[in-house]
């Protein structure tokens, strides 16, 4: 690349982190539904025009946004499980404990990626793979603590007729080779972890507990008794 190509490509870099910066504060301020490309080139001063080059749509800013917030929050669910060691109980915790924290200090783009579906929008396949980074840090737990074909824990109710067809897509995606009730069982700590975190963020439990976070601890380490993890 020539020494003007280099040069146009960062300031293309630059300007499209500033339009993301300036999406990611109207999305605090208006929320994913009232998000307008003319609003974001009056707070950057730019024409619409302009701003049209490196977003040809709302429907394309959105997906940037919601592409960047799943994988921030893999980020942090996997530089909880970096932390923790080997020990599958506290790798747990420790991504349960990031995820949170994570969704605490960007509620807004909790809201856009695990709230209500946008009115008009169709998620391209880029935000599907972008949403797995956190639930294959999750799934890395289960296949590095349960060997290939290993039978579930004795007390996992009995296995119903055709649950390995139902769970197949799951299984061949981020846990191959596990039994489909181990399979389910991941599922189940993906989907307590994420809905309490949404529950706490958007306001579910507000008096339903004196300490939440040693509430939501205490959860943690039972589901992970229950699913196995332990």
């Amino acid at each position: 690349m020539s020494a003007p190509s280099r040069a146009r490509a960062r300031v293309r870099a630059e300007l499209t982190r500033e339009i993301l910066a300036a999406a990611h504060e109207e999305l605090a301020a208006g929320g994913a539904a009232g998000l307008s490309l003319r609003a974001i080139a009056r707070r950057l001063q730019m024409v619409p025009s302009a701003l049209y080059r490196y977003f040809p749509s709302r429907d394309a800013l959105l997906t940037a946004l919601i592409i960047d917030a799943y994988r921030a929050v893999g980020g942090a669910a996997a530089a909880g499980a970096d932390s923790a060691g080997p020990v599958a109980l506290d790798c747990w915790l420790a991504v349960a404990a990031g995820v949170r924290k994570w969704g605490q200090e960007h509620p807004h783009e909790w809201a856009l990626v695990y709230g209500s579906p946008v009115p008009g929008y169709r998620a391209p396949r880029d935000t599907v793979d972008a949403a797995l980074v956190v639930t294959r840090v999750i799934a890395d737990i289960f296949t590095g603590v349960t060997p290939a074909d290993a039978a579930p824990p004795p007390w996992f109710p009995p296995t119903p007729a055709g649950l390995a067809e139902i769970v197949g897509p799951i299984e061949a995606e981020l846990l191959p080779g596990r039994r489909p009730e181990v399979v389910a069982a991941a599922v189940v700590a993906w989907t307590v972890l994420l809905g309490m975190v949404s529950f706490e963020l958007f306001g579910h439990y507000v008096g339903a507990t004196t300490d939440f976070t040693a509430f939501f601890e205490y959860e943690m380490r039972l589901v992970a008794h229950l699913v196995g993890l332990a």
